[in-house]
């Protein structure tokens, strides 16, 4: 999987791939939304169960698509019990940047359904909490970057992972140029940040740059 981030590879199509021992060009459009749904619900503790709810997968496909995905990805699973372990054992867990969050449920003598939503959420935390940090970076160091290159863009808002500015329209390609490079240096990872930039006078009508 890492191999296909630094490849600039489909995430989610080279999963199909793997689940259903395919390649590339046989993977279908249902095959990729089936692998999407678990590469996005693993990381909000999704079970197979879940996965019948945002596919059209039976309970026993689900199952066994699931049991495929962590023979295919074995260090996904290692990697997400190890997050329920140190959950349970500090009652925390840290993004890559050290923040962290409690969850004082899975130490305590709460009910079950309360200890099973905060290991959902102390799964989800590490990888969202991670991705935000990033994101917080990358708007502290965006606004000096487009003085340095003499530019009039202004950082409006942040919308989950993506940045809204405001600019010139004669500085639009070099104003994404910037924002785009700041944004994939914001921190650095053992795979490259992808980004994309988009222009439009409103959401209708964004166009990638």
């Amino acid at each position: 999987m890492l191999a296909a981030f630094r490849a600039g590879e489909d995430i989610h199509a080279t999963t199909a791939g793997a689940i259903y021992g395919v390649g590339p060009e046989a993977v279908t459009k249902e095959m990729r939304r089936h692998a999407k749904a678990i590469n996005f619900g693993l990381i909000y503790g999704m079970s197979a169960f879940g996965l019948t709810r945002s596919t059209d997968l039976t309970l026993a496909e689900a199952e066994n698509f699931v049991k495929t995905y962590f023979e295919k990805f074995p260090g996904i699973k290692k990697y997400l019990d190890g997050i329920r372990r140190q959950a349970a054992s500090q009652g925390y867990v840290e993004t890559l940047l050290g923040r962290r969050r409690y969850f004082p449920a899975l130490q305590g003598k709460q009910n079950v359904q309360m200890k099973n939503r905060e290991e959902r959420e102390a799964i989800n935390a590490p990888i969202q909490g991670t991705a935000a940090d990033i994101m917080k970076i990358a708007m502290l160091k965006i606004p000096p970057a487009l003085e340095k290159a003499g530019l009039k863009a202004k950082m409006l808002l942040q919308v989950h992972d993506e940045l809204v500015l405001e600019c010139p329209k004669d500085e639009l390609e070099k104003t994404a140029e910037v924002v785009k490079e700041t944004m994939a240096n914001a921190y650095p990872l053992s795979i490259p940040l992808s980004t994309e930039a988009r222009y439009g006078r409103n959401w209708g009508e964004m166009k990638v740059i």
